[in-house]
């Protein structure tokens, strides 16, 4: 391995160390390193830099300049060993993270997305049980990916129908009570999953064919090839154009989690609920530290920024409503 290279994985280290979650910036450092490597660059300069932005492809402005922005912290911390280093300016690439808009799946998607996922090819059958499960939990209760597959067998209470999530986006632990379906078709998966991986010693909940916890990089990929499959993504050949197809644009797996807090404010405003003392529950159960978050759906979804701007509008017109 060549100085860039392992100076990047001594910094990826000491990062871990410290306590930080580093495992996509680990995985953009891995990718300069390898690019300076085949380049033969020995030392980081901002030319080296918008080399190897300007290689990427099929990636947005905003992936590009978080890219940067890595590699920036980095050679930060590189030149004080290597004076040659160069820091790339703040600004080398345009581009500002930008929220997706959501994807709201209806009734009948949702449906025909589990029932797809449940027949996943698999050697032993476990692969579209668990999919197909996961994806239901993750739209009835809207977790994040990671939480739902961080989940071990004792967190999943279904004596209780409660999850407690722990880990999460923000290091911290909550209580999820789920609908007694919900607590039933986990019930069902785990006696399934049982009685086929017999040997499986891994403490997690979803597990893959292998017996091993699933993970976030399979999940998404099975999402995004089952909405193919039912037609909500589109097909694209691959960038070499050999025939072989990848998943294309769409409808991403967290949407089932923006579909879940939708519908909730959604039945809210529908039933005249008091909404601004509701959101704090949905808050609190989608594991939202500031409440920013949760407001944003309201500008995300047309029907709750219509139905929001109606009630303002009733209650600043009392006489209206008579």
């Amino acid at each position: 391995m060549r100085a860039l290279g392992r100076a990047a994985e001594q910094y990826i280290a000491l990062r871990y160390r410290l306590g930080f979650r580093f495992a996509i910036q680990a995985g953009i450092l891995r990718r300069f390193a390898e690019f300076a490597v085949k380049v033969k660059a020995p030392f980081v300069t901002t030319d080296l830099v918008l080399r190897w932005v300007s290689s990427m492809t099929d990636v947005l402005p905003a992936t590009a300049a978080r890219s940067v922005s890595v590699v920036r912290q980095f050679a930060v911390w590189r030149r004080t060993t290597d004076p040659r280093t160069q820091i790339p300016p703040s600004r080398l690439v345009a581009g500002r993270y930008k929220r997706h808009v959501p994807y709201l799946h209806s009734a009948d998607q949702l449906r025909k997305l589990i029932e797809v996922a449940g027949r996943l090819e698999s050697q032993n059958g476990v692969r579209g049980q668990t999919y197909s499960t996961m994806f239901g939990l993750i739209a009835v209760a809207g977790l994040r990916i990671s939480e739902a597959v961080n989940l071990d067998r004792a967190d999943v209470d279904l004596d209780h129908g409660v999850l407690t999530v722990r880990g999460t986006k923000f290091a911290k632990t909550r209580l999820v009570p789920l609908h007694a379906s919900t607590t039933m078709a986990l019930a069902s998966y785990a006696a399934r999953r049982d009685a086929i991986l017999t040997n499986a010693r891994s403490p997690a909940f979803f597990l893959s064919e292998s017996g091993r916890r699933v993970t976030i990089w399979s999940t998404r990929y099975n999402f995004a090839h089952v909405s193919q499959l039912v037609g909500d993504r589109p097909s694209q050949r691959d960038s070499a154009g050999r025939g072989r197809y990848r998943h294309g644009r769409g409808p991403r797996l967290h949407d089932l989690r923006h579909r879940f807090a939708a519908e909730t404010m959604l039945a809210w405003y529908r039933a005249g609920a008091d909404v601004e003392r509701e959101l704090p529950k949905l808050a609190t159960y989608l594991g939202h530290v500031k409440m920013e978050h949760t407001y944003w759906y309201i500008d995300a979804v047309p029907e709750l920024l219509r139905l929001a701007s109606g009630r303002v509008v009733d209650l600043a017109n009392p006489e209206a409503r008579r």
